[in-house]
């Protein structure tokens, strides 16, 4: 088993797990369907292929940089000219995300050969949202936690000089039987799995995953203090100059 590593950033991105009609929202995340639209638009599969292999591959993401919040007031017309209802968009703007996608060593290969030539244009959830490069960061001889894990910290560089010597950040990844008792994981479910992306049908499945953290260096960051704090947050104090 091999796993490939997939740096998803972009100045806007947005993962929708069950946005519909005129509110469109985001995960926090990068979801299963869409990393696997963007491996499936890789290979140039059409939207009614089948995807059953894509959906066998196990998948997490590391939130490098968490990016902030947006929302897009969007206005649309038809061709004929008339308007089509008003809708409320969410993106993330400037994060950055580590996916790992787990497989059988061929396979990832199949895939990274793909990820650097696609068939389709990529997209990070919506065709709006292009990646940025590098997108491809190699495959890895490990399993997929232990990538997440053992990868150095890909958030930008002004983002690594603003944060600490050692950051703490969130880990999804599909949960494993060992992980009901972890008392430092949440294990929840999210509607993601992709059984087809044909327009006239389009139909997911859930899945159980679970969310930990963990700690990564940063030789870019602040001097240290007590403890390591979530990723992005500086060790500024506004008091500091009226000690002493």
């Amino acid at each position: 088993m091999s796993t490939l590593l997939l740096r998803l950033a972009a100045p806007m991105q947005s993962w929708g797990a069950s946005s519909r009609f005129t509110y469109r929202t985001t995960l926090d995340h990068p979801t299963k369907s869409g990393v696997v639209g963007l491996l499936a638009a890789a290979l140039g599969r059409r939207r009614t292929d089948s995807l059953e292999d894509l959906l066998e591959l196990s998948l997490g993401v590391r939130l490098d940089q968490p990016g902030a919040l947006i929302r897009d007031f969007h206005t649309a017309h038809r061709p004929d000219g008339t308007s089509m209802p008003l809708s409320h968009r969410y993106y993330l703007a400037d994060a950055v995300f580590l996916a790992a996608i787990e497989g059988p060593t061929e396979v990832i290969a199949t895939l990274e050969e793909a990820v650097r030539r696609p068939r389709f244009p990529l997209y990070l959830g919506r065709r709006s949202c292009s990646p940025t490069l590098p997108l491809d960061l190699g495959v890895r001889k490990l399993g997929l936690r232990a990538a997440l894990e053992q990868e150095p910290w890909k958030a930008s560089t002004r983002h690594r000089e603003r944060s600490e010597r050692v950051v703490s950040v969130d880990v999804i990844v599909d949960a494993g039987p060992d992980d009901v008792h972890r008392p430092d994981a949440t294990r929840f479910t999210l509607r993601d799995i992709p059984r087809s992306f044909d327009p006239t049908h389009r139909e997911y499945a859930t899945r159980a995953v679970v969310r930990y953290r963990v700690l990564l260096d940063n030789p870019d960051g602040q001097r240290a203090t007590t403890g390591p704090v979530p990723a992005g947050v500086g060790g500024h104090d506004p008091m500091a100059a009226l000690e002493g």
